[in-house]
């Protein structure tokens, strides 16, 4: 990593959206003092705290306290823990309990949790009383590096991930990157997916750093100023590229590497099996391959992608994946037009462009080589 990765102290990273801009503050250790930094962008006295038993266990207490010590009424608001969950009932269960709580157009949410949590609070916050404020307070690796920038909040369907949302901006961004040392190997790997993908899309530089220490940052054996900046980083590639195009209508297409076949992964089976970033990385193992097919980059830079994702290690059981099935959830994945499966491919290490030419016959392939690379389950 260059100066501008590894810093010491905190961090910020603003998100250039005109009078919807937003900073993203990023510390180690920086927890307690969230309500001061809550208190300095002027939001509500009343708030709605979203989280899971799992996170409110470990972190709900100085978020609670602290926003009451600055003469915030703070609710707690729990809904259960993992993608299953990311659905209209639980939004549902999070309007009634702010609607009795008497929350109204002044008061705000403050999502404390992973993906899920903040992307279904985020959705709630859109939607409840046609709008009111946000904030993220992300305590996953995935979280913090992606599902927590950018304003894309929403739940899913039987049918498809995602598919019921809204581009709808938080106020702010608090990270604090202490929470990562408690989270399980597996959550931190599978978080791993997105910084894997911010690298191979927009930043080689990134990809450099990942293939000396790749295995450090798994295993949280890497020194705290390093990971602030770490997060940084990834904070700013996504930060730049939602600041180019908000609504995805071009350029934010590219987040979306490894995302068409992953996301159908997780819907075929029942978003149970594969962790978003996991069925991520098999997407991108998928999407390589197609882009070797396709011309667009070459086999050593697939190897190098694929090197990455070995060293952390690949999601096993890709091989009883129907690739029929997943297909047809790619063909009705909000990212399709008229029909038309659109695939983010790689053009070398560190740029990517939308596709929308990839015959079925190239996807299969894409499935095929992910399926024989994935092994079978121990």
């Amino acid at each position: 990593m260059d100066s501008r990765v590894i810093h010491s102290g905190m961090e910020t990273v603003q998100v250039d959206l005109g009078s919807r801009s937003y900073p993203i503050l990023i510390g180690h250790g920086n927890l307690s003092d969230f309500s001061r930094a809550y208190a300095s962008e002027g939001l509500g006295s009343n708030a709605a705290i979203v989280t899971n038993p799992t996170v409110a266990r470990l972190y709900l207490d100085p978020v609670r306290t602290g926003l009451e010590a600055q003469g915030v009424a703070a609710i707690v608001v729990e809904i259960p823990d993992g993608e299953e969950f990311k659905t209209l009932a639980t939004a549902g269960r999070i309007y009634g309990e702010l609607i009795r709580a008497g929350l109204d157009r002044r008061s705000c949410i403050v999502a404390l949790g992973g993906g899920v949590v903040g992307d279904t609070a985020g959705f709630v916050a859109a939607t409840y009383l046609r709008g009111i404020d946000f904030v993220q307070i992300p305590t996953t690796l995935e979280a913090q590096v992606d599902a927590s920038v950018g304003g894309k909040t929403g739940v899913d369907h039987p049918l498809g991930k995602n598919m019921i949302g809204a581009f709808y901006q938080p106020k702010l961004v608090y990270v604090d990157t202490e929470t990562l040392v408690t989270l399980p190997r597996r959550e931190v790997v599978a978080g791993m997916a997105e910084v894997i993908k911010h690298g191979l899309i927009r930043d080689e530089i990134l990809v450099r750093f990942l293939e000396r220490k790749i295995e450090n940052v798994a295993d949280m054996a890497i020194e705290p100023e390093q990971l602030v900046g770490l997060i940084a980083r990834n904070c700013r590639i996504k930060a730049g590229v939602v600041a180019a195009d908000e609504t995805e209508a071009g350029l934010r297409e590219i987040l979306n590497y490894g995302h068409t076949v992953g996301h159908a992964i997780e819907a075929v089976t029942d978003y149970t099996a594969y962790k978003h970033g996991e069925a991520v990385m098999l997407g991108m193992l998928a999407a390589g391959r197609i882009g070797v097919i396709k011309g667009f980059w070459k086999p050593a830079e697939l190897q190098r992608q694929n090197a990455l994702i070995e060293r952390i290690g690949i999601p096993s059981g890709a091989r009883a994946l129907e690739s029929g099935k997943l297909i047809a959830r790619m063909a009705s994945d909000k990212k399709a037009r008229d029909g038309v499966i659109r695939f983010v491919l790689p053009e070398a290490i560190g740029r990517a462009v939308s596709c929308d030419t990839v015959n079925r016959e190239e996807i299969e392939e894409g499935i095929r080589y992910m399926q024989r690379r994935s092994p079978e389950p121990a």
